[in-house]
């Protein structure tokens, strides 16, 4: 049996592409630095290496997209792309986890 159909990426220019990766790439790794859920300094460390990476990756999407005069971002359409990639979920490790028995 096959798995479940994923709904389709909305249309995207290759900036906008390379913005919703390097976005996650930067959250994921953010999310395994959170020390409210994090269990080694080790593993915190080396997502933090990942982060300067991910961050100049964005950078360079945005700059790309301003260089090619697209001056706004569409919210609806990066939102939709966002939520097809699993972004929800992905973000939810960067909040602090709720308090134990509250």
């Amino acid at each position: 049996m096959w798995p479940p159909q994923l709904p389709p990426l909305p249309a995207l220019t290759r900036a906008e592409g390379q913005l919703i990766d390097a976005y996650l790439a930067a959250l994921d790794q953010l999310g395994r630095i959170n020390p409210a859920r994090g269990t080694s300094t080790y593993g915190s460390l080396r997502a933090a290496q990942a982060l300067v990476g991910a961050a100049a990756e964005l950078r360079d999407a945005l700059a790309l997209m301003h260089r090619r005069g697209e001056s706004e971002l569409h919210p609806a359409t990066l939102g939709r792309a966002l939520r097809v990639l699993d972004g929800e979920r992905r973000a939810q490790r960067v909040a602090v986890p709720p308090q134990e028995g509250a």
